[in-house]
């Protein structure tokens, strides 16, 4: 990335595993950074939250997100991080793209998954980028800290 370039990391974390990623990412890239707030958070327990989830999923829903503080018209590269659930993004993520302008954004997702890779994303993160105007670039499963170093240097 170049130095001109001015960037965001933007993450939605359920159990907090994405949140520490997302912190590694800001603080190699020394970018800013702000969470991806659901309006209705999602339960701490963990059968409710899938059931939620999986619900959101079936049925297309959109989750609404609470207004990001961050001026995107600010910044050209924006690091999108999520755990991967189903191995896609969780539809929080749709309603990310829906509820902001990332035309001309250099998109670079980043993800946290047990079972799952970066790569089951990029078809639906292809989807949303080509209809916000941005461009998806190839992003990284985080779910080390060694990882994430690797893609930083």
């Amino acid at each position: 990335m170049a130095d001109e370039q001015k960037a965001l990391v933007l993450y939605f974390s359920w159990s907090g595993n994405t949140k520490r990623a997302a912190q590694q990412v800001q603080r190699l890239s020394g970018a800013d950074i702000e969470e991806i707030q659901p309006v209705v958070p999602y339960s701490s327990d963990y059968q409710a939250a899938g059931k939620r989830a999986e619900g959101e999923k079936d049925q297309a829903i959109h989750p609404e997100i609470r207004p990001l503080t961050s001026d995107l018209t600010a910044y050209d590269v924006i690091y999108v991080g999520f755990p991967t659930w189903w191995y896609q993004p969780p539809m929080i993520i749709h309603s990310l793209f829906e509820q902001n302008d990332f035309k001309g954004k250099r998109i670079i997702p980043f993800v946290t998954s047990a079972s799952s890779s970066v790569t089951d994303s990029v078809p639906v993160l292809q989807q949303l980028a080509t209809a916000a105007g941005a461009e998806l670039e190839q992003g990284f499963t985080a779910n080390k800290p060694r990882i994430i170093e690797k893609y930083f240097k």
